[in-house]
């Protein structure tokens, strides 16, 4: 077992990605702000690398706290700039399960960041697949308080040159400060959000 230097976890490296759009595909500029996108991730070691086991409440049980440093991560990075979009992603190793990964992906993780961000009520969209170092994954977004609104459905593609390695779990977070451009697609606008349910 590597050394732990957050709480019971080894975390050998954090990223950072931010992308700032001010025109769509076609080139027509904004519709308003530039939609602003920002990922944190963190490469962890696995402790079940190369192991079958029943019981993975040792990866979740400290999990809030590893949310609690993404949600300070976040804020620290975006500033001024309010979260309005989030979703989430795992990167495992070679040697690891993806079931390893997500039990990073789990509500007690998860509750921390939506505390951070405003106190998200819908579910937090995610995604995760077995990777080399270099993969590519899309990572989902979502309207944080509401899944109806088709202009915040979206993604950022990420990948991490020299992670995840073999015996590590690469926790990836994506923010949005606004949905696509010249979304057009009909549906529940962002203004007339309730942000009751998580689905209106």
């Amino acid at each position: 077992m590597k050394e732990a230097n957050f709480g019971p976890y080894h975390i050998r490296k954090w990223f950072y990605h931010y992308e700032e759009t001010l025109a769509n595909e076609t080139g027509k500029l904004a519709d308003g702000e530039p939609v602003k996108k920002y990922v944190i991730a963190a490469a962890v070691h696995n402790p079940f690398a190369n192991t079958y086991s029943e019981d993975l409440s040792s990866l979740i049980n400290q999990s809030p706290e590893l949310g609690k440093e993404f949600g300070r991560r976040i804020n620290e990075v975006a500033g001024d700039n309010e979260i309005v979009s989030y979703g989430k992603s795992v990167l495992v190793g070679a040697f690891g399960e993806y079931e390893h990964g997500n039990a990073f992906l789990t509500n007690p993780a998860a509750d921390p960041v939506r505390a951070a961000v405003g106190g998200g009520k819908s579910w937090v969209p995610s995604t995760g697949k077995v990777g080399a170092p270099g993969a590519t994954i899309d990572v989902p977004l979502a309207h944080k308080d509401a899944l109806y609104v088709r202009s915040h459905y979206d993604s950022i593609a990420v990948s991490f040159n020299d992670a995840p390695r073999n015996d590590e779990i690469l926790i990836i977070w994506s923010f949005a400060t606004r949905g696509r451009l010249h979304a057009r697609l009909g549906g529940l606008e962002a203004k007339d959000v309730k942000g009751e349910n998580g689905l209106v």
